[in-house]
């Protein structure tokens, strides 16, 4: 079974930085992407970043420049180096997983939490 296993999360000040890591464990066979997504109260989910084997990476347009996403693929580990955070970047941070094979997944989520 495969498990994805979150770590980094806290509360800082605005301004301050976090790193977010996600280690995958289990019988997937060949990763394709790995990404996080958070989910703020009241709001849908949404993409932050993503990061290919082939090394493109994509952000979202309120992190760009503040964000970088990278992946460590001998680990099956990503990361997220989160600066200059805003209390706009409250949410709970969802590391995602895509599959050669299309097959996806997920981690428990962990909370980021941005004081003015």
């Amino acid at each position: 079974q495969v498990q994805l296993v979150e770590s980094g999360g806290g509360l800082v000040q605005a301004g301050g930085s976090l790193r977010l890591s996600c280690v995958v464990s289990g019988s997937i066979r060949s990763i394709n992407a790995m990404g996080w997504y958070r989910q703020a109260p009241g709001k849908q989910r949404e993409s932050v970043a993503r990061r290919t084997r082939g090394g493109l990476a994509t952000y979202a347009d309120s992190v760009k420049g503040r964000f970088t996403i990278s992946r460590d693929n001998a680990k099956n580990a990503v990361y997220l180096q989160m600066n200059s955070l805003k209390p706009e970047d409250t949410a709970v941070y969802y590391c995602h997983v895509l599959g050669w094979d299309s097959s996806d997944y997920w981690g428990q989520g962990t909370q980021v939490t941005v004081s003015s």
